[in-house]
């Protein structure tokens, strides 16, 4: 029984593999062409204060050995999860439900308060982050520069050369993710469209995940069909209901 216990110290947390892969990201150099260029928090000159707060979240939300059930958006928005670290945490959310602080970053945004909003119905975070972990496709956001020489969040299915260019970083993302300790019997994509089309895509190619889930995106629901706030929590809430049920069986 001791040799057990000694054996479940020296493995590493579903958090600690997280922290692990964040450190691969702040080492990974993707040069992109023509305007286009990756937004790596990781890597960038709040590096050490996003280490600090992203070794505080995932040790509160995931220092155990459960398997989770994987979540993914498309890329981190330049000013939400490019700043953070976290994948639809906004800073002002991490400062109330974690303490952790990060100056002059108070960004609220519409998609991460529509998911705290799934979040409080699902029975609040920490029962969430219990069952679920939340990423992107491609886990390094991706900025362009306009005609009028402003930086704007880009995804990377926007063309099919950016989306060629970051194909095999995607795919040996989501292998290291799924090394984590996740669930592969089921995936939820956030984004309905391209995002889904394209993960369905890779899916078929590499057999990751047995089901795959669309959701609508956050941002589309509260800037174009807010009205319809209601009927796509009860979505959601179906939707998680799926895994939730099967963990029962």
């Amino acid at each position: 029984m001791k040799k057990s216990v000694d054996n479940r110290k020296k493995q590493k947390t579903f958090g600690d593999n997280v922290l692990e892969f964040n450190e691969w990201l702040s080492n990974s150099s993707l040069e992109l062409f023509d305007n286009y260029r990756m937004n790596n928090p990781f890597s960038g000159k709040n590096r050490t204060q996003i280490q600090e707060m992203t070794k505080i979240f995932y040790n509160k939300y995931y220092k155990d050995y459960k398997k989770r059930i994987l979540i993914l958006g498309s890329s981190p928005a330049r000013k939400g999860s490019s700043i953070t670290g976290i994948p639809f945490e906004d800073a002002n959310h991490l400062y109330k439900e974690t303490g952790i602080l990060i100056d002059n970053f108070y960004i609220n945004p519409s998609s991460s308060n529509f998911l705290y909003e799934v979040m409080e119905q699902y029975g609040g975070c920490e029962k969430f982050y219990k069952n679920f972990f939340m990423s992107f496709v491609c886990p390094l956001g991706i900025v362009k520069t306009n005609t009028k020489g402003k930086e704007v969040n880009s995804n990377y299915y926007e063309s099919k050369k950016l989306e060629n260019a970051l194909n095999n970083f995607i795919v040996e993302s989501l292998k290291k993710q799924i090394a984590f300790g996740i669930d592969t019997s089921l995936c939820y994509c956030i984004g309905s469209g391209e995002n889904f089309k394209y993960l369905t895509k890779i899916n078929e190619q590499y057999k990751f995940f047995d089901k795959i889930i669309a959701l609508e995106h956050p941002r589309f629901i509260m800037q174009y069909n807010k009205k319809e706030k209601k009927k796509y929590l009860e979505k959601y809430m179906a939707a998680l209901k799926v895994s939730t049920k099967k963990e029962k069986i």
